[in-house]
């Protein structure tokens, strides 16, 4: 193997290619600690010159060795890749050349992700073996900001579902209990962010993909408004149902990362006009006198003891910030009919012809979703689409008299993973698999940005999340609110033992 190509044994003991740059950290390259530095404080060390882009990837690669098969979060690693990418990175800087917001920083793409030259299996059997020419915009912008792609994190079947197992790679564990589900679908990304096995990671969000997983793992993850991060390739140009974008260990790191990959573009109709720039700014900001509504029980939605305990806890937290919280909430009726119709409407155009040419490669769920949206007809689609206009205009009219709408992340706390999905909560009995998930697909339906943040944990010591929901558009407000909630409760900072 060249030099340019070291081997993953080179590569893990930190020894690839040509001498490290001057200055680096006097501690070893394999040090977990290196693994668990925030993404902005590793960001500056890099380009600072005291951490080498090799550095911190062989960190990284030695912590992957170490826990990964333990929680089985990054299913393809690409370490001679990464290698190669690293050395470059590090040869940028000797030549003194612009280096992006995320210039050596390690990202693991979550498997729904289009990689080029790297496998993509949206953890389905159908795509086992199948390795994208291009890139998926997200994956794009990170790279072009500077961060090395070292693999993929674990999704379920074509993430449907908040739980993270497949027949391509299995279940992945939470890290704070192997015997519980990480939740999903960005349930890899959650992981692998919690384990210190990679400082960025990539996510999408329908019913709550980028929420449900952060709550479960103790770290930060953000929905952003339709279009903030766009998808110039998506079928449904015009659907507000799904988004990309990032999860992290901290609001401050989600945000830089997120500054790189918002942004307009032309061929998505939906997209923001502005640039993603905004969010590298300072997120401190004075909560006195906001109005905050705090949540009842979203019109009958069962929750968990242990989470309503955590959640009902923190009222008192956000008056410490000044806020004026009052328990009020609008009526989420349409988002039963809307989310509902138009998500099985969605799976059923987008894998209807697949699940005719191989009905025994979908899960049971999945396939029942798709037939679901099979025989739907137009005037259901209407209807579901009538109620998602009522649902949006209800919920800004309620937000032109509160800034915030904060609620729980989750209805229950992890589960166990051999579980598909719960059937019930506070003796409420579910049909079917996203019942259990509404705090979250609620507030998808809305299209409004949305945050969870660590709230603390149950006696078991299961993480619990706290969900903070914006104006339309005001993503950079939900995360200076998230920022202001973690500085004054510092739950994040508490890491799995197992890492």
């Amino acid at each position: 193997m060249s030099d340019t190509h070291p081997t993953r044994r080179e590569v893990l003991l930190g020894m690839a290619a040509a001498p490290l740059l001057e200055g680096t950290l006097e501690a070893q390259a394999a040090d977990p600690s290196v693994c668990f530095l925030s993404t902005v404080e590793m960001a500056r060390l890099i380009r600072t010159k005291k951490l080498s882009a090799r550095e911190a990837l062989a960190a990284h690669l030695k912590q992957i060795e170490r826990v990964n098969p333990k929680v089985n979060a990054i299913v393809t690693l690409v370490p001679e890749m990464a290698a190669e990418a690293a050395a470059k990175a590090d040869e940028m800087q000797v030549h003194n050349e612009t280096l992006g917001p995320l210039h050596g920083l390690p990202v693991a793409h979550k498997d729904l992700l289009e990689t080029r030259g790297i496998r993509t299996t949206f953890g389905s059997p159908l795509y086992k073996d199948n390795i994208p020419t291009e890139d998926d915009i997200v994956v794009e912008r990170m790279r072009r900001a500077g961060a090395i792609t070292i693999g993929k994190t674990n999704t379920p079947e074509f993430g449907a579902g908040s739980q993270t197992f497949n027949k391509v790679f299995g279940a992945t564990l939470n890290p704070y209990d192997l015997t519980k589900t990480c939740g999903g679908s960005s349930g890899g990304a959650a992981v692998a962010l919690a384990c210190g096995l990679a400082p960025i990671a990539s996510g999408s969000d329908t019913g709550g993909s980028l929420r449900n997983p952060a709550a479960f793992c103790n770290v930060v993850g953000f929905r952003p408004s339709i279009g903030r991060v766009p998808n110039p390739k998506a079928a449904f140009a015009w659907s507000t149902l799904s988004t990309s974008g990032c999860l992290g260990r901290s609001v401050a790191d989600l945000a830089l990362v997120l500054s790189t990959i918002a942004g307009p573009d032309a061929r998505a109709p939906l997209s923001i006009n502005e640039p993603g720039e905004h969010f590298a700014r300072p997120l401190d900001r004075s909560f006195k006198g906001v109005r905050v509504a705090w949540f009842k029980d979203l019109g009958g939605v069962p929750f968990d003891p242990r989470v309503r305990t955590v959640v009902d806890g923190h009222r008192k937290t956000f008056e410490s910030l000044g806020c004026l919280v009052e328990q009020a909430e609008p009526d989420f009726a349409p988002a039963e009919i809307a989310f509902r119709v138009l998500r099985a409407w969605n799976s059923a155009t987008t894998y209807g012809a697949r699940l005719h040419e191989h009905p025994d490669a979908f899960k049971d769920t999945l396939t029942a979703e798709i037939e679901e949206g099979l025989r739907l007809t137009s005037s259901d689609v209407a209807r579901a689409e009538t109620a998602h206009s009522e649902l949006w205009r209800r919920f800004q009219a309620f937000l032109e008299k509160y800034e915030y709408f904060v609620l729980p992340t989750t209805q229950l706390p992890a589960f166990d993973v051999n579980t598909p999905y719960p059937t019930e909560i506070a003796g409420m009995k579910f049909e079917n698999y996203i019942d259990w998930m509404k705090s979250c697909w609620y507030i998808s339906a809305t299209g409004n940005p949305a945050a969870s943040v660590p709230g603390g944990f149950t006696p078991e010591g299961l993480p619990v999340g706290v969900q903070i929901v914006g104006r339309n558009k005001e993503d950079f407000g939900v995360l200076q609110m998230a920022h202001a909630f973690e500085q004054a409760t510092g739950f994040g900072k508490k890491r799995p033992a197992i890492a």
